[in-house]
């Protein structure tokens, strides 16, 4: 699997994966300018996988300048799932965020009703930490999310 620091010439790509209904359902939908933002704004790092030259998932990872060393991960978008893409992926940037960049607690949120992501993420150790009542509004609706964490002694 490649996984390779992403570019703003990623953002049509990431925008499409973005925009597949399975994501709609999963992630919440940035625009073009946000994304551009966020990628060149020093706080984030975005991630690509490709495949034959075409972008087949994306990741983001946010507060990588934070004193904390809490750091989010954002965003994980497969094209394709339920092919091990997302599991290798997420492998990897629990590498990324433990042992480049020095994080203490990797975590994430992650939509009440998916229980595919919530599956794979307490299979590589991620820990149920609460619920964040009404946090994301989908199609006019609110829904809960349920907030996980690996702590870096967790992970080793």
């Amino acid at each position: 699997m490649i996984l390779r620091t992403a570019t703003p010439n990623d953002i049509p790509a990431i925008l499409a994966l973005e925009r597949t209904p399975l994501a709609r359902e999963f992630v919440g939908q940035w625009s073009e300018e946000r994304h551009h933002a966020t990628l060149s704004g020093g706080d984030a790092l975005y991630y690509v996988s490709e495949r034959s030259g075409a972008v087949q998932a994306y990741a983001i990872l946010r507060g990588i300048q934070e004193t904390s060393c809490a750091i989010e991960l954002k965003r994980i978008v497969v094209a394709t799932p339920e092919r091990g893409l997302g599991r290798s992926i997420l492998k990897e940037l629990m590498r990324i965020a433990f042992r480049e960049l020095g994080a203490h607690r990797l975590f994430l949120d992650v939509y009440e009703d998916n229980a595919r992501a919530r599956h794979l993420y307490e299979s590589l150790g991620f820990q149920y930490e609460g619920i964040m009542r009404d946090a994301a509004n989908r199609d006019g609706q609110w829904h809960d999310l349920h907030l996980m964490s690996i702590l870096e002694s967790e992970y080793r």
